[in-house]
């Protein structure tokens, strides 16, 4: 039996090290109990239905299979991963206070959990580039930003993050604590797991988090302070339009840019949610992961560290909420899932122009081709209205019957 006098268990996403007489107390007070149950039970429930539902809008909306949703979808499953195989693991030992899930189950839940986090983070830095190129290079992005092209990159992450998670295979064991309870951690030293560690702190949260703060640098400077992207889509409009055209169809292309650049906008904002949210969640559980790591006597509060568990979760949870608020396509989306909007003819597209047909027996304007032809009759028709206005004045010279189409 190996002294795990230090050790994180990562099953829960926390340091549950080997708790003191105080601490050991609160673990099993009912309080405690209650409230890591039933608010990892109401997050992980709601993160894993929101994100189910991410994936099924878009696999089953054509309309919804873009490059950056691709990308979302990619997110969407990664959070599903920390949400069963962290979440839900959590609740059982809360409730049983000990590791049922044997040994198998030990490594195959850390593998998941952390795989979902990793990839969760290459997701997040896959769709930040891919703003950055479909806004400040728009050129380029029609041919590099395409839906082909992301589930390439999205299986190339997957791939090599996947065989990167391998590493836990051989980290994690079945240990007995100081209750002489089971639990699944770590079976080697806190002095080897370190360098892991800080690696991983690096690639998947230190890294992602510059690209992001510096690509939506760029990306605002030139989405919200430069005039470069109406310039750069009129320009394209104009370039595609013959030479004959009038302004009518250049206000047209105008009306159309403005939209473009008002809905990247909003995308462009909800993506940068996304990214605060996962700094600002996040940063609890790395925090005291850091300060625990170079301090003797860990930082051990129950409470606290419930608090950094339930962070985790509700990043992975909370990611479709901000597509249902930020995003008419989303929003749209869900309710049509949910059978919210019944009303088939609501989807389908209205004809609001009427189109007028008459039928009017008038004197008929001639035109030039047709003026001599045109003569003989419209003085057959004075002279028919006028015999009639002698008569009686009860008929009209003019009958008209409209009928529209809608």
């Amino acid at each position: 039996m190996k002294n795990m006098s230090r050790f994180l268990t990562p099953t829960n996403i926390s340091l549950a090290n080997s708790a003191s007489a105080g601490t050991d107390l609160i673990y099993k007070s009912l309080e405690y109990k209650a409230a890591s149950v039933l608010l990892v039970l109401a997050i992980c429930g709601t993160g894993i239905i929101g994100n189910i539902m991410v994936v099924l809008v878009v696999l089953t909306a054509r309309h919804m299979r873009t490059p950056t949703n691709c990308y979302l979808v990619s997110l969407a499953v990664a959070d599903l991963m920390v949400l069963v195989a962290a979440g839900l693991p959590n609740i059982s030992d809360s409730l049983i206070e000990k590791w049922i899930y044997g040994h198998v189950g030990c490594l195959g839940i850390t593998y998941l959990q952390y795989l979902g986090i990793n990839v969760s983070s290459c997701s997040i830095t896959a769709f930040t580039v891919e703003r950055y190129i479909a806004i400040c290079h728009p050129i380029k992005a029609q041919s590099i930003c395409t839906v082909s092209r992301a589930k390439k990159i999205l299986a190339f992450l997957w791939a090599v993050t996947s065989f990167y998670c391998m590493l836990w295979f051989f980290l994690v064991d079945i240990n007995i604590n100081n209750r002489q309870n089971a639990q699944c951690g770590y079976k080697v030293s806190r002095n080897l797991y370190l360098p892991i560690y800080f690696i991983d702190f690096t690639i998947f949260y230190v890294i992602p988090l510059i690209v992001a703060t510096v690509l939506y640098g760029l990306i605002g400077r030139v989405l919200f302070l430069s005039p470069i992207p109406n310039q750069i889509e009129t320009g394209m409009e104009r370039w595609k339009e013959r030479p004959g055209t009038e302004s009518s169809s250049s206000q047209s292309s105008s009306r159309t840019s403005k939209g473009g650049v008002s809905s990247r906008k909003q995308v462009t904002k909800m993506l940068a949610v996304v990214v605060i949210l996962f700094a600002l969640l996040w940063m609890p559980y790395r925090t005291i992961v850091v300060v625990n790591s170079f301090i003797d006597k860990q930082y051990e509060n129950a409470w606290f560290l419930l608090f950094c568990r339930l962070c985790v979760y509700a990043n992975s949870a909370i990611n479709p909420v901000i597509y249902n608020l930020m995003s008419q396509k989303f929003r749209s989306a869900f309710k049509k899932l949910c059978n919210c909007s019944r009303d088939d003819i609501q989807q389908r597209p209205l004809y609001t122009t009427p189109l007028n047909y008459s039928v009017v027996r008038t004197p008929i304007t001639g035109s030039p081709e047709v003026n001599g032809k045109q003569q003989g009759e419209k003085q057959t028709q004075q002279e028919e209205a006028s015999n009639i206005k002698t008569e009686g004045g009860k008929s009209s010279s003019k009958e008209q019957m409209y009928f529209s189409v809608v």
